[in-house]
C-alpha cells in the first residue's frame, strides 16, 4: 500500500484508492459459495373456457392467498344450473306417498277382518256356514298380495325417482365446480411478474393468464465444491451476503433448505482427470426478505463455524 500512495501526488486520493483495492480484493473471501437469488413463481392459467369478463391486475401488484382478481364468463353455467334444479323439483314432485297410496287397501283389509270376526261368531253359533268364512278368508288374503304389491311397486319407484335426482345433484355439483373454476384467483401470497391476458379476451383452458412470485420468502441458489459439501447440511443455518452493487453490501441469515444430490461439471464436457476439480453442487438457501432481495440479485453464503 505504501508503494502505492508514493506514486501519487495526492497521498489521500491514493490512499482511499488502495482501501477500496484492498476490499475488492476481500469481497470473496465474505463468502464460501455465491449464486443468485430466486423465488418460488407460479403461472396461473384458464381452468375454463370463455370471454374474460373481468381481470383487475396489474405487474407488480400484491396478492393475498385466494383472493379473487377476474373471473371468466359463467351466463351459460348458470341457465344449465336453473335447469337443472327445476329438474330435480319436477323429478321430486313425482315421489309417491307410499302410506296415502296404499291407505284405501289397508282400509279394505281392515274391514274385511272385522266381517270375518262378525262370520266367526255366527258359525260359532250355527248362524254361519264355513263356506262363509272361507269366502272373507281368501278376499283377505287377495287384498293383502294386493298391499304388498303396490307398497313394492311404489317403493321401487321412489327408488328411481331418488337416484334420477341424485344424479341431477350430481349434474349441478359438476356446474358449481365449474363456476368456481372461472373466478381467477392467486394461489399464493405474493407479487405479481408478468400479466400475460387482459379482460374482453377469450380464454381457454390452460391459457397462462399471469405469473405470481413469493417474494416474501427468497431462495438462494448456490453451488459449492466436494470439499465444502462435507460441511453442509439441510436445515443448517448459514450467513447470506447479498450483494447491492454500488450500495455495498447486505448481511441476512439464512437455512439450507435443499443440497442437490447431483453433481455439475464445469466445463459441462470433461475430458481429464484434473477438470474434475470443477465438480459442484447446488444448494438452495431459504431467506427472509426485508424488501430489499429481488430476483437475479447475486448473493453468497458464509458457512458458520
Amino acid at each position: 500500500m505504501e508503494t502505492i500512495i508514493k506514486k501519487f501526488k495526492y497521498p489521500m486520493l491514493a490512499f482511499g484508492m488502495a482501501i477500496t483495492l484492498c476490499a475488492c480484493g476481500n469481497s470473496d473471501a465474505l463468502t464460501d459459495a455465491s449464486g443468485t437469488f430466486e423465488s418460488t413463481e407460479i403461472i396461473v392459467s384458464s381452468e375454463a373456457n370463455g370471454k374474460i369478463m373481468l381481470f383487475d391486475l396489474q405487474e407488480g401488484q400484491q396478492l393475498k392467498a385466494g383472493e379473487t382478481i377476474g373471473y371468466i364468463d359463467t351466463i351459460q353455467l348458470y341457465l344449465r344450473k336453473r335447469q337443472l334444479l327445476a329438474s330435480i323439483q319436477a323429478s321430486q314432485s313425482r315421489t309417491p306417498d307410499v302410506n296415502v297410496q296404499v291407505a284405501a287397501i289397508q282400509q279394505q283389509i281392515a274391514t274385511a277382518k272385522i266381517e270375518q270376526t262378525r262370520v266367526i261368531n255366527l258359525l260359532a253359533s250355527c248362524a254361519a256356514n264355513q263356506k262363509q268364512l272361507d269366502d272373507i278368508d281368501a278376499q283377505i288374503e287377495v287384498l293383502q298380495k294386493q298391499l304388498r304389491a303396490n307398497r313394492e311397486t311404489l317403493v321401487n319407484n321412489s327408488k328411481g325417482i331418488s337416484k334420477e335426482s341424485e344424479s341431477l345433484k350430481s349434474q349441478v355439483a359438476q356446474i358449481d365446480d365449474q363456476l368456481h373454476k372461472s373466478s381467477i384467483t392467486s394461489p399464493i401470497n405474493g407479487t405479481v411478474l408478468v400479466k400475460y391476458a387482459e379482460a374482453g379476451e377469450l380464454a381457454t383452458q390452460g391459457r397462462s393468464l399471469f405469473k405470481v412470485a413469493d417474494m416474501e420468502n427468497m431462495i438462494l441458489r448456490a453451488y459449492v465444491t466436494a470439499d465444502q459439501l462435507a460441511k453442509l447440511m439441510v436445515g443448517q443455518t448459514v450467513g447470506v451476503n447479498a450483494e447491492f452493487g454500488s450500495e455495498g453490501n447486505k448481511a441476512y441469515q439464512g437455512k439450507v433448505a435443499w443440497i442437490s444430490s447431483k453433481a455439475e461439471f464445469t466445463p459441462k464436457t470433461i475430458q481429464t482427470r484434473d477438470e474434475r476439480a470443477n465438480l459442484v453442487y447446488a444448494v438452495k438457501v431459504d431467506v427472509k426478505n426485508d424488501g430489499n432481495l429481488k430476483i437475479g440479485m447475486y448473493g453468497g453464503i458464509k458457512f458458520k463455524k
